[in-house]
């Protein structure tokens, strides 16, 4: 089993900055790519981030020029950094790992719990 855990999240002005971490842990082979959701109230999950174990990011949105996604493979952890936040980008922030659990077994996917934003305006 892998449990993901997010911290970093909170209350920030608009404008403001924010790092969210995400740390896997529990009986992993290794860790392919790993990405950043998140869903504001009443509307779908959105893919704001990935990146893979080779360091290639993708940003499917538009917070490209404000959000970074990065990643340290020796602590199995991935981060977003936040910065210039607006208030639409208020959400539940949930991270995702695909994961191996033995050498050539399937992928799996995980999802950590969420982390809050909030940006006031």
């Amino acid at each position: 089993q892998v449990h993901l855990v997010e911290s970093g999240g909170g209350l920030v002005q608009t404008g403001g900055s924010l790092r969210l971490s995400c740390a896997a842990s529990g009986s992993i082979f290794s860790i392919n790519t790993m990405g950043w959701y998140r869903q504001a109230p009443g509307k779908q999950r959105e893919l704001v981030a990935t990146i893979t174990s080779g360091g290639t990011t993708t940003y499917p949105g538009s917070v490209q020029v404000r959000f970074t996604i990065s990643r340290d493979n020796a602590n199995n952890t991935v981060f977003l950094q936040m910065n210039s936040l607006k208030p639409e980008d208020t959400a539940v922030y949930y991270c995702t790992a695909g994961a191996r659990l033995r050498p050539a077994g399937p992928i799996y996917n995980y999802w950590g719990q969420g982390t809050q934003v909030t940006v006031s305006s």
